[in-house]
């Protein structure tokens, strides 16, 4: 897996490292992902964003091959996002089994309302949209968590609402092996509920725990 490392700082803020992966491939590089504020604190798994981002203006097309607006669908929602393609051997499985886990864990809890359990959304966005037609997506998904909300569309339409996240993500390409591969950032963005805002950050190596523990939080547009 190829990964490219870009220190984010602000100020007196705490530094964290984005990395940018070439899911299947094995060479290094080094590429600029934009830079945000972050909050100084712990270890924990979690970074809440000092300077949240706004929703990216993403009209894309879902597993039923419906429009779907990710500001309008997903608006006073608690909401995760992940760009990540289907082909993908490592990183985007094992996020959104994570994800799936730590979602089912959250639903069979009782710290939430049935209320509050039913409003998450957890979306995936193709950074492969050539090969990641509705049904590939769907088919996919079907074997992770079927009420995940998988996207796809015009590569440059995602290409920019990820940039607007701080997520890089290059053209899927061929390797001299053969293999198509598709660079992209391995970063999971909370929204809250509250204010629309990305508000939090997860990176690869997040774990299920991890998200059990956080999700409530962020359900309830809070700070994990």
């Amino acid at each position: 897996m190829r990964k490219k490392k870009t220190l984010i700082t602000a100020g007196l803020l705490a530094a964290v490292a984005f990395t940018l992966s070439a899911c299947g491939s094995g060479n290094g590089g080094d590429g600029p992902v934009a830079a945000v504020s972050v909050e100084t604190g712990s270890n924990k798994a979690a970074t809440v964003l000092d300077q949240p981002f706004e929703k990216p203006d993403l009209v894309l097309t879902d597993t039923h091959g419906k429009k779907y607006d990710f500001r309008a669908e997903t608006k006073g929602k608690p909401t995760l996002i992940y760009f990540g393609y289907t082909h993908c051997p490592d990183v985007c499985p094992l996020t959104m089994n994570n994800l799936a886990v730590a979602k089912k864990a959250v639903e069979q809890s009782k710290q939430l309302t049935q209320a509050q359990k039913d409003s998450l959304r957890i979306v995936f966005v193709t950074t492969d949209p050539e090969r990641d037609t509705p049904a590939a997506l769907g088919k996919w998904l079907k074997g992770i968590d079927p009420d995940i909300v998988g996207l796809t569309g015009d590569f440059a339409t995602i290409q920019a609402g990820a940039r607007t996240l701080g997520i890089s993500i290059e053209a899927p390409k061929k390797e001299k092996d053969g293999k198509i591969v598709s660079t992209h950032g391995s970063q999971v963005i909370a929204f809250s509920p509250k204010s629309d805002a990305g508000y939090v950050l997860y990176g690869q190596d997040t774990t299920v725990d991890d998200y059990t523990k956080d999700l409530p939080k962020i359900i309830k547009g809070e700070k994990p």
